[in-house]
């Protein structure tokens, strides 16, 4: 969508805040497939999420510099916290709308949303504005050894997919941090699922029986497969209850969420706990 010398100017690196969680536990066979979560997992995140998941995601980054030319680039005449919340009210009013339809954890387009915030049909403008704007309010960056172990799994001939609550810029992550695409970093394109694509966020277990299913086509039963995800609700959870072995990623202060609150997580425990990606390599 845009080549990575656009994109470099939005590019922070970032490193990640140690947990007090240690790398702990075991599975009780090799793993022939990986699946990840993208944000807080594979990427660090400046919110500790894809930043349209929370209403208050972006508000350490509402004030920017760059932000604020972001809109006079566009010609948007509001403030930085007028726009956010014009965002978010727009993604509530379409989640309460999918809800009534039956949908349990609705997940929008977001350039379908910024079409009708910035009263413009243009796509091209939308998206160039939309991706810009998820890099100033949600600085990504890669975790430490992740294309390290990419290249080890890809080496080893382990199936590796993605289950992420996401919108159209996240596949490109991986050209603008990585310098790959995704599917020669080794993702299997059968097992890629994104929330935007399908309609239906994480916790959602849409997109994880979406990938039992391919999984199965494929002959890898779930208990070979291992799902990795940095929260307990929106990962571990649907996870386990698809029948995936589960690792808690536990790299990164911001993006841990043990949701030790919620009910479903009260007496959840995920298979294995790791601190860094170069740890699965331990199980392949």
């Amino acid at each position: 969508m845009f080549n990575n010398e656009f994109i470099s100017q939005y590019i922070v690196p970032l490193s990640p805040v140690p947990t007090t969680l240690c790398q702990s536990g075991n599975l009780k066979k090799k793993i022939k497939c990986m699946i990840f979560d993208v944000y807080g997992t594979l990427f660090i995140s400046g919110s500790g999420d894809i930043s349209i998941a929370k209403g208050k995601a972006s508000e350490a980054y509402i004030e920017t510099y760059k932000l604020k030319q972001l809109l006079i680039e566009f010609k948007i005449r509001k403030t930085p916290k007028a726009v956010l919340n014009d965002l978010f009210s727009a993604i509530e009013k379409n989640h309460v709308k999918l809800k009534k339809q039956g949908v349990d954890f609705p997940e929008v387009e977001i350039d379908r949303i910024w079409m009708s915030i910035l009263k413009n049909n243009n796509p091209v403008t939308v998206r160039k504005f939309a991706a810009m704007f998820e890099m100033i309010v949600n600085p990504v960056y890669p975790m430490p050894n992740l294309k390290e172990m990419l290249s080890a799994c890809k080496k080893a001939q382990v199936l590796l997919g993605i289950i992420s609550n996401a919108q159209f810029y996240t596949p490109c992550l991986f050209d603008w941090l990585l310098d790959s695409n995704m599917e020669k970093l080794g993702f299997h394109p059968d097992l890629t699922f994104f929330s935007y694509k399908s309609g239906h966020a994480k916790p959602s277990p849409f997109m994880f029986q979406s990938a039992l299913e391919k999984l199965k086509r494929l002959n890898v039963p779930a208990n070979s497969a291992v799902y990795i995800g940095n929260d307990m609700l929106n990962d571990i959870y649907p996870a386990k209850k698809a029948g995936f072995n589960t690792a808690l990623f536990a790299g990164d202060t911001r993006s841990l969420r043990l949701r030790k609150d919620v009910a479903e997580c009260k007496t959840l425990s995920p298979d294995i706990v790791i601190t860094d990606l170069i740890q699965l390599l331990e199980y392949i």
